[in-house]
């Protein structure tokens, strides 16, 4: 099974992915030994495993109506400056230009998201229970997506994870191409930025 990670993950092509992802449901930390043994580290196999999971609930996702799902997204793509103000349902972008939030917000929600600038992971538990999406994205670190997808396992969820470009706790960076090509998914016209 390692064998198979490691080749799934040097030629970034998931070989078996049903197989893969209920063995390493199991066996999670003997799979991470044996991958750092043969030169994957912990941060390459939790990509992975992000990206079988998105690839397993692709088709589930793309057969929910846009106006059922919910993008998340983490306050550290906020700029340090943000004027945004804190809400019952997260913070509330302003679209002020100071990073890119206000480029992606507002055209996901023209296409019928639900979106949240969240403080913190608990908010997401809240809104789910609160606006009862069916699907949602959540934006994160690799650690902080790899959780969102286990809650979303935990609740029934059909969710995808998008991974920052940097971490940290302000200013990180993402791809804003690759979060509106998942949340264009079975939609069809894709999400563009606004300028």
């Amino acid at each position: 099974m390692v064998a198979l990670i490691v080749l799934s993950i040097k030629r970034k092509h998931i070989y078996f992915p049903m197989l893969l992802r209920s063995v390493l449901a199991f066996t999670e930390g003997a799979v991470a030994t044996g991958c750092q043994i043969l030169g994957v580290d912990s941060g390459q196999l939790m990509e992975f495993l992000i990206r079988i999971d998105n690839d397993m609930n692709t088709t589930a996702f793309a057969a929910v109506p846009v106006e059922k799902r919910a993008v998340f997204f983490p306050h550290c793509l906020r700029s340090a400056k943000c004027p945004a103000h804190l809400t019952p349902d997260g913070l509330k972008c302003v679209s002020c230009g100071r990073c890119g939030l206000g480029s992606v917000i507002p055209p996901l929600e023209d296409a019928g998201y639900l979106t949240f600038l969240i403080p913190g992971s608990t908010f997401v538990k809240r809104m789910v229970k609160k606006y009862r999406p069916q699907a949602m994205i959540g934006v994160g670190c690799i650690v902080e997506v790899k959780e969102g997808l286990e809650l979303g396992k935990r609740i029934h969820m059909i969710t995808l994870g998008v991974v920052t470009k940097t971490d940290g706790c302000m200013e990180t960076t993402m791809d804003w191409d690759e979060l509106l090509e998942a949340a264009s998914i079975g939609l069809a016209e894709p999400i563009e930025k606004k300028d």
